[in-house]
């Protein structure tokens, strides 16, 4: 017989000293009366369910549906006799009487001294104060690698047994779809599964996408996060080649080998410098380099007019980040959703340091594998907790390119447009685009197309040339601030690409 998972321990400690009253936090109905099932079974107990819909009912049928009245079904729980376990789904909207809360008040001094215990079910939670000295709440988590694993595994012998679709399933592959499905209900899990089936009449080891829509209709609920599709590859990146290396070797580690050899996994980074650099790119990429959903937290959005709300709404982007997981967490120049927290309590009522708090504590205390990569333009707004060793793994800094760099994202943007680079003098464009960014490399690639198209002709080398020389680069107009930033960055961040005499010994 399988062990326990710590939930169901945790619940028959609660079932065998007595506890009054529980409340289950848990999307996932069929899931937990399996589960309280099991645990009335192993202590003798009758199973009574409670909807306002059915009334009371366990597993010969309806009871009374007239015990539909939440009062109704109480006073039913105080004559019951026999030693049951009564769960109460979304029960959640009755606690807003205070009839109800009375009588469950007056209901916990008699279950106390009977072999009776009364569980809320409910997604959402709701604790009355009159109930919070008397209450004890137990999140429910999402099903683990082993659970998913069962359900994979139901589906196979099922369709070996009835040969009603292909299987096509390695034991990698297998796997591959179990640690995809992490993060998802059983019944999420199990529709995945189906739709993958449906689709093409085989469950194989690309199916993973069909995990991957559940997941995404997971966060676009959630309405705090953005689900981001198709992601650039890291080699559509130029330059960058300590960042690179340093993502190359970091991937692994979220596997089960990795933590068996005494490895953590890894927590994130932060991407500060200069502004088109190509911090946002290296982000997105990361994604589909470690095969992982890719979740944008817009911090401005977060703030909300009521009171509590921003905080909730932090929460609530952590626990859909944690619900998907293992996944990447991208958070873009978080310097402006996190600015003046020092003197929040005198402009938003302590507001924006509250939230920072709430996201700092979860950085710092998550165990779930959700990576975190933030970007950031102005390193002086930053709160200097964000910064320690600990909560991140790495701060790179992000410079101008070099001119190797600024030949090879030329490269890239001439291919991305269907051009080819060989016909064009990249070492002089090279030379002519001293401090340009990659951004403005970019944008002085589609003015050539312009002028080129607007011409009636094909793309030329005078075309880039012009387009470099009409531009005025960033590095220019806010040079002291460049500067600055350099200065800062040489003692207290990794360079994201080797420079001069060390990129030439490497």
């Amino acid at each position: 017989m399988p062990a326990a998972s710590p939930v169901e321990a945790e619940l028959d400690v609660l079932i065998r000293a007595r506890y009054p009253l529980i409340y289950l936090l848990s999307w996932e109905e069929r899931r937990v009366e399996a589960l309280l099932a099991r645990l009335a079974s192993a202590h003798g107990k009758r199973l009574f369910l409670w909807t306002s819909t059915r009334g009371i009912h366990g597993a010969g049928g309806a009871v009374d549906s007239a015990l539909s009245d939440p009062l109704a079904a109480l006073d039913f729980i105080a004559r019951c006799a026999e030693p049951a376990l009564f769960v109460l789904k979304d029960f959640h909207p009755c606690l807003q009487s205070a009839p109800v809360v009375r009588r469950l008040r007056d209901l916990i001094a008699d279950l106390k001294d009977s072999r009776k215990n009364v569980v809320l079910l409910s997604p959402t939670l709701t604790v009355p104060v009159e109930l919070e000295k008397d209450l004890t709440v137990v999140d429910v988590p999402l099903p683990g690698a082993d659970e998913i694993r069962a359900l994979l595994r139901g589906a196979v012998l099922s369709a070996e047994g009835g040969k009603r679709f292909k299987v096509e399933l390695s034991e990698a592959e297998s796997e591959f779809l179990v640690q995809a499905a992490l993060g998802l209900t059983l019944s999420e899990a199990e529709n995945a599964f189906a739709k993958a089936i449906v689709r093409d009449g085989k469950l194989s080891g690309e199916d993973v996408g069909a995990v991957l829509e559940e997941i995404k209709q997971i966060v676009r609920k959630s309405r705090v996060l953005e689900y981001y599709e198709a992601q650039p590859r890291l080699d559509e990146v130029g330059g960058l080649g300590e960042i690179k290396d340093w993502l190359a070797r970091r991937g692994p580690a979220f596997g089960a080998k990795a933590r068996a050899f005494g490895l953590p996994q890894p927590r994130g980074l932060l991407l500060l410098g200069v502004q088109g650099c190509g911090k946002s790119l290296v982000c997105k990429t990361i994604s589909g380099l470690w095969k992982m959903p890719l979740l944008r937290l817009d911090m401005g959005s977060l703030f909300g007019t009521y009171i509590g709300q921003s905080e909730e709404n932090m929460r609530r982007a952590v626990r859909t980040a944690e619900a998907v997981a293992p996944c990447v967490l991208w958070i873009d120049e978080v310097e402006k959703g996190l600015a003046g927290t020092g003197s929040s309590n005198l402009s938003d009522a302590g507001t924006t340091a509250r939230v920072f708090s709430t996201f700092l504590t979860w950085l710092q205390e998550k165990e779930k594998p959700v990576f975190v990569a933030m970007t950031a333009n102005d390193v002086r707004q930053l709160p200097p907790e964000l910064l320690r060793k600990g909560r991140l793994d790495e701060i790179f800094f992000v410079d101008l390119p070099e001119a190797a760099e600024r030949r090879e994202i030329l490269s890239i943007h001439l291919r991305r447009r269907r051009r080819d680079p060989a016909r064009f003098d990249l070492s002089k464009l090279a030379a002519a685009s001293e401090g340009f960014s990659g951004a403005e490399l970019e944008q002085a690639v589609v003015d050539a197309l312009h002028e080129a198209f607007f011409a009636g002709r094909e793309l030329e080398g005078r075309d880039l040339e012009g387009a470099l020389a009409r531009s005025v680069p960033l590095s220019r107009t806010m040079s002291e601030d460049v500067a600055e930033l350099r200065r800062w960055a040489s003692t207290r961040a990794r360079p994201a690409a080797l420079r001069g005499t060390a990129a030439a010994a490497a």
